[in-house]
């Protein structure tokens, strides 16, 4: 496994990141033990969830089936690196979502809970709260880390000013601030290249990419399409008809490096300079397994510029559209 530091802090995490949105909801608790304790053995440190994760079995499902894998000890809890998240609603009554003192202090003592432990590695901001001053958030964090619950503070859908406009606000304060972002990214939606990756770059914080397979468009879809391996529903049957030729092309380029095509899409981000480790969320073991493969394709610069060719990204704004 290969390790890189959570942009400029100095926590070292591995260059996949295991998403569990799937655990409770897709993934019986059992085979989410499994994989997990499978991530551990192929080096995978960095685990990320988020309090709302549950889905028709209720917020806070995910959570709570990471922290019964945790009391199962081993050193499971001190080998992860936990993120988690807040903002999302946690129930009906007012100040059970968003950003307010009130509720961070209250979303953050029911996460610890759930996951039987004293302190989370990296707390994320789910969204941006355009509701509640920066001030108040900051303060909120910062009694936080001085109880020692939290370690490191990262945002996620932010745009590219407000990872400015937060940072600004936790300079007044001599605080850290943001170590991280978490934001969609992959070869079809390349949107963050604008202002996010540059803000990013710019105030040093790590890129944590989720959809990298951009809900596995970019995993093979025409292919198991044909083969029968995968029958397109909702969504997924507007995103292909868009996409078709661009995908196409993809599949066929894939084939001709010899690599699985989700292979080859996870590594185009680990190739990215600004990104630190793209979520990968397995259902099965067999998809942690494929995930882990991507760590060994080297993709030279004829190939970046192919895939660039299929997916073109965007310069940096304002050049992107105006000089």
């Amino acid at each position: 496994m290969e390790y890189t530091t959570l942009g400029r802090s100095g926590l070292s995490v591995s260059r996949l990141c295991l998403g569990t949105m799937n655990f409770g909801p897709i993934t019986p608790e059992a085979d989410a033990y499994s994989i997990m304790d499978s991530a551990h053995d192929y080096g995978i440190n960095f685990f990320d969830t988020a309090n709302r994760y549950g889905r028709d079995l209720g917020v806070g499902t995910t959570e709570t089936i990471l922290g019964r894998w945790f009391a199962q000890g081993g050193g499971r809890r001190d080998r992860t690196v936990i993120a988690t998240k807040v903002y999302g609603e946690m129930g009906p009554w007012p100040n059970e979502g968003k950003l307010s003192a009130l509720h961070i202090r209250k979303a953050l003592d029911a996460s610890l809970s759930r996951m039987q432990t004293d302190y989370i590695d990296l707390y994320q901001f789910h969204h941006v709260d355009r509701t509640t001053p920066w001030e108040e958030i900051w303060q909120a964090i910062e009694v936080a880390v001085a109880q020692g619950k939290i370690l490191y503070v990262g945002s996620s859908n932010f745009a590219g000013w407000h990872i400015a406009q937060a940072q600004a606000a936790a300079a007044t304060r001599h605080f850290t601030g943001l170590s991280s972002e978490q934001s969609i990214y992959n070869l079809a939606t390349r949107d963050i290249e604008l202002e996010v990756i540059p803000a990013a770059q710019h105030y040093g914080l790590g890129i944590i990419p989720w959809s990298p397979l951009h809900g596995g468009m970019l995993g093979g879809v025409l292919r198991k399409q044909r083969e029968g391996r995968r029958r397109l529903e909702g969504r997924a049957v507007e995103t292909v008809q868009r996409l078709r030729p661009q995908i196409e092309a993809y599949e066929e380029f894939a084939e001709e490096l010899g690599y699985e095509p989700g292979d080859v899409a996870l590594a185009w981000l680990l190739h990215q300079p600004a990104v630190t480790a793209p979520i990968v969320g397995p259902r099965t073991q067999e998809q942690l397994d494929a995930a882990v493969r991507a760590l060994d394709v080297r993709l030279d610069e004829e190939a970046l510029a192919r895939l660039d060719e299929i997916f073109p990204g965007y310069k940096t704004a304002p050049e992107n559209y105006a000089w």
